[in-house]
């Protein structure tokens, strides 16, 4: 079964900085695609980042243009972990970030299979 766990939000003033992790297993996670979404209370899924299945540095990623410049996804294949790295956090991250492989449109909400983490900027 696909199992994805995610971990490391918390509270943080504006300006701050949290490393988000998701953990996965139940599937094939080298060459596979992995992105992060948010979402809010009322609202649909956003896209947050992604990152191919390759890992390394020859990894692509794509970011959001929320979060451009102050977000990094990075992945460690060995481990199957995927992090994401948000810096100079806003009150509009607030939200509960989870992962997913990216088996669909990355601009479609995937399904759940973690219980995500949640970051709230103050």
């Amino acid at each position: 079964d696909v199992q994805l766990v995610e971990s490391g939000g918390g509270s943080v003033q504006a300006g701050g900085s949290l490393r988000l992790s998701c953990t996965a297993s139940g599937f094939s996670f080298d060459g596979t695609d992995i992105g992060w979404w948010r979402t809010v209370p009322g609202l649909e899924c956003e896209l947050i980042a992604t990152i191919s299945g390759t890992g390394g540095s020859s990894a692509a990623t794509y970011y959001s243009d929320a979060t451009k410049g102050r977000v990094t996804i990075s992945r460690d294949n060995a481990k199957q972990k995927v992090d994401l790295q948000m810096n100079n956090l806003k009150p509009e991250d607030t939200g509960e970030y989870f992962c997913a492989p990216v088996w669909q449109d990355p601009r479609t909400c995937p399904p759940r299979w973690g219980r995500g983490t949640q970051v709230t900027v103050s």
